[in-house]
């Protein structure tokens, strides 16, 4: 640390700062860069230039030489002086001019700069600290003595009379450098574990920012597919209207000309009639008997055409529309039907999820459920159905199993649920026992289950796992995906909600499988 008289050794004789840019004159004189040529600047117009310090003349303007040794000086005397002005504090000694101090000594009181510290006492009672003002701290409230002792027992620092004579007489004490040497151990083992903690913190939180990421690009990419289905979905559904629409124009066009042709027809005849009954009234108003007979003769074909045309007539009559002039609405639903199908088909392929029909196979079935005609439904019952016994049925408890089983691919199913009663739905592996305790869905580690025991759970393996809240519809859909490894619970609300995702790896083929038990208990596979 620099002195009052270092300082002025490094203070430029113009600016009287320290020196910015040093730069020597032949004379050995140094000044700032910038105040230096100025000066010389101010003597440019009378060609004669000297300099500041000790009048040295030159004959033409003097080079000035960079003075790099005394720039790296000022430099880290600035740096110095500054750290030291941050903590306020300046030498007691230097009353002439403020001057940073280096250390603080206990005994006295007082704060030193680096000259006055050199000429201090040296002895063990004077302690040097850090520079500080603070003095009450470091010393002890009792006996105003310098604190040198930790009491380990009250955890806290003596004097020595307290050590020898005070409360902390008989105590455990150690020297303030061993105990903060001791604690310092300690600290950096926490520090040590606080560290470790921090860097799996972080990783933790580059695992999450990695999810997050990856979440929002699945999302991403999963808006834009839906996106460009739905709108090929709109696109399908318009080709298909326009092709209906098409349909029913075409077929009212042809209607409309066979309704039209028989009308052109049933004018002519119409003006045919009209003609012959003129023909006949004048006939009925004649005179003459001899002229009536002769016309009579002469228009016997008329006559006989006119009788056969009302017995024609008549029998059209009785059909409102003639043949040919009927709108199919049916066949206007059968094209719309197939439009519809052939675009949910689509829409599956899109959705590589297969919506598989499953029916429940009656060789598994315990003799307490009832399955339906249709092999859809199973239902709790009391009473014992008489079943032939096979090694498939269940026997245990009352589940039944369906007749396909999945070894690739995704599936999907819903199942409609009771109110009453207590069911369970999930898949389990054909090789799942059958006649013991542990058969029952979930309770082993070849089933997974979702159930309506005590409150809405999952379980598999015996593990359960309880779900909130509890289900507030009567459909519930499972999705198969069996490569990937996941089988997935939704609750078919509206909207729709995820209830649970289990995820392994499948070794064996899946069946569907269904429990039920309880006054009232059912379930029914829909579609």
């Amino acid at each position: 640390m620099a002195s009052a008289d270092l300082r002025e050794e490094l203070t430029c004789p113009i600016c009287l700062n320290f020196y910015t840019d040093p730069v020597t004159l032949r004379c050995g004189h140094n000044f700032c860069l910038g105040c230096i040529k100025s000066v010389l600047g101010t003597q440019k117009r009378s060609g004669v230039y000297t300099c500041p310090v000790c009048r040295k003349s030159f004959n033409k303007r003097p080079e000035l030489q960079r003075n790099i040794a005394l720039c790296n000086i000022v430099r880290n005397l600035q740096i110095t002086e500054q750290e030291h002005k941050d903590t306020g504090i300046f030498c007691t000694y230097c009353i002439h001019s403020p001057v940073p101090a280096t250390k603080s000594c206990l005994l006295c009181e007082a704060s030193l700069c680096d000259p006055h510290l050199r000429s201090h006492n040296k002895s063990e009672e004077h302690v040097l600290t850090e520079p500080t003002t603070s003095w009450g701290n470091r010393k002890c409230s009792i006996h105003r003595m310098l604190l040198k002792y930790y009491c380990t027992e009250d955890a806290t620092c003596i004097c020595v009379f307290c050590s020898l004579a005070g409360e902390h007489r008989g105590h455990q004490v150690e020297l303030l450098n061993e105990a903060s040497e001791k604690k310092k151990k300690r600290l950096r083992d926490v520090l040590q574990k606080l560290t470790t903690k921090r860097e799996k913190t972080e990783k933790r939180v580059q695992s999450l920012q990695e999810h997050r990421r990856g979440v929002q690009q699945k999302a991403a990419g999963v808006t834009e597919r839906l996106t460009a289905l739905i709108r090929d979905i709109r696109k399908q559904l318009e080709d298909l209207e326009k092709r209906v629409l098409s349909d029913i124009t075409r077929q009212q066009e042809q209607v409309l000309l066979t309704i039209s042709n028989q009308i052109q027809q049933l004018e002519k005849e119409k003006d045919e009639l009209t003609r012959k009954m003129s023909q006949i009234e004048e006939l009925c108003n004649m005179t003459d008997p001899l002229t009536v007979l002769q016309e009579q003769e002469s228009h016997r074909d008329d006559f006989c055409g006119a009788e056969k045309g009302d017995n024609e007539v008549t029998q059209r009559g009785d059909k409102q529309v003639p043949a040919g002039g009927h709108l199919y609405e049916d066949l206007i639903s059968v094209a719309l039907y197939r439009g519809l199908a052939d675009i949910v088909s689509d829409v599956k392929r899109e959705l590589y999820v297969q919506v598989t029909d499953i029916f429940l196979d009656i060789n598994t079935a315990h003799n307490n459920v009832i399955v339906s005609g249709e092999l859809k439904t199973a239902s709790c019952s009391g009473i014992n159905q008489q079943r032939p016994e096979t090694p498939e049925r269940f026997t245990y408890y009352p589940q039944v199993l369906s007749t396909r089983s999945f070894s690739s691919g995704r599936h999907y199913w819903e199942v409609q649920i009771s109110k009453s009663g207590h069911w369970c739905v999930g898949v389990c592996y054909t090789s799942m026992g059958r006649g013991e305790r542990q058969s029952w869905i979930g309770n082993n580690n070849k089933s997974w289950g979702l159930n309506s025991d005590k409150d809405l759970s999952v379980v598999h393996n015996t593990m359960r796992i309880s779900l909130h809240p509890p289900l507030s519809c009567d459909t519930v859909g499972i999705l198969l995906d069996y490569e990937a490894g996941r089988l997935t619970f939704f609750k078919l609300c509206d909207p729709v909600r995820h209830l649970y995702t289990f995820t392994t790896t499948f070794t064996e083929p899946l069946h569907a499988a269904f429990c039920v038990w309880g006054e009232g208990a059912c379930v029914s596979i829909l579609h």
